[in-house]
């Protein structure tokens, strides 16, 4: 059974280049994004662990945890930091799951239980290790991303999916396509014309299922 949006994502305790730790308790009360790689030591990963490193201000901004998983030992997880760093001109300070049991990948159904690493494994025997999941303070997953391993990923969307996460969280409202911070936002038919009204102001009714409504304080 795979890891569905809406499920608590497992309480594992993981083996980290920053010691150990339990996820849920690394989690507290923030926002959390889990972002996992095949390999260390790999030229699109390296790229993306750098603009992960870049955007700090924006993660603390948005009161969000970043963590690293990769299929390699806490020790290649420091020495691989010396390159991230060197690329990106910004410190790494997020921790790096070691996931050589391919306990993560497999618990966050990213690997087959029945995987394994070879001996002289290359970063093709883990591809699919290659997700976002975006988690909310209450540890249930909110939102998935998968890449193909020639295909960076677009941190600015993960950031702006982190926005609309956080704009709707709990609330019965919605984000439209290429939604940005600021903009209208869609209020959920859950809440009637004149309940809308009334919590949202003024109501933009561009079909009768397709109210917008002006972005709340």
């Amino acid at each position: 059974m795979g890891l569905r949006i809406n499920d608590t994502i497992p309480n594992l305790t993981v083996e980290t280049d920053h010691g150990t730790l339990s996820l849920h308790d690394w989690i507290g009360d923030s926002w959390a994004i889990l972002f996992s790689h095949p390999k260390d030591f790999t030229p699109v990963c390296t790229t993306e662990f750098g603009a992960v490193a870049q955007l700090a201000a924006e993660w603390e901004k948005r009161g969000t945890k970043v963590m690293g998983i990769s299929v390699d030992s806490a020790e290649d997880h420091k020495k691989w930091k010396g390159d991230i760093e060197s690329f990106a001109g910004q410190p790494a300070g997020f921790p790096i799951i070691a996931d050589t049991d391919l306990a993560v990948a497999k618990a966050f159904d990213m690997l087959p239980a029945e995987a394994y690493l070879p001996d002289g494994r290359t970063p093709a025997d883990t591809a699919t290790v290659r997700s976002v999941f975006i988690v909310a303070p209450n540890k249930k997953l909110q939102l998935t991303m998968t890449y193909p391993m020639s295909v960076g990923r677009n941190f600015a969307e993960v950031l702006r999916a982190l926005d609309g996460l956080q704009r709707t969280f709990g609330q019965p409202l919605a984000t439209p396509a290429n939604w940005q911070t600021g903009q209208d936002v869609i209020v959920a038919l859950s809440l009637d014309d004149a309940a809308a009204s009334e919590k949202y102001g003024d109501l933009d009714k561009k079909l009768p299922y397709l109210r917008f409504a002006k972005n709340p304080a």
